[in-house]
């Protein structure tokens, strides 16, 4: 029966971070299945969604809140917790 590696093993060969913040190099957002469209007409730029989103693909400039397709993987969690309901899922087209 072969050895599997121990953890010493693992550290050697496993994935390494060479530099801080290099996920952004890496877009995810093409895993997406479903994609969050806000109607504007009923968004009261409360945040929840910018506040909740695990991928911080939501971003705010100051007027209005804007989701980063490029970094969004359509989780759906800016949807659950908006108070208005202004977000809702879409199929994504491919």
């Amino acid at each position: 029966m072969r050895k599997l590696p121990g953890w010493k093993e693992l550290v050697e060969t496993g994935p390494i971070i060479l530099e801080a913040g290099n996920s952004v190099e890496y877009k995810t957002g093409d895993w997406r299945t479903f994609r969050p469209e806000i109607d504007y007409s009923k968004c009261t730029t409360c945040l929840f969604c910018w506040l909740f989103c695990p991928d911080s693909a939501v971003s705010f400039d100051g007027k209005k809140v804007e989701i980063n397709y490029d970094y969004c993987k359509g989780c759906g969690v800016c949807a659950a917790e908006c108070p208005v309901k202004c977000i809702t899922m879409k199929e994504e087209e491919k």
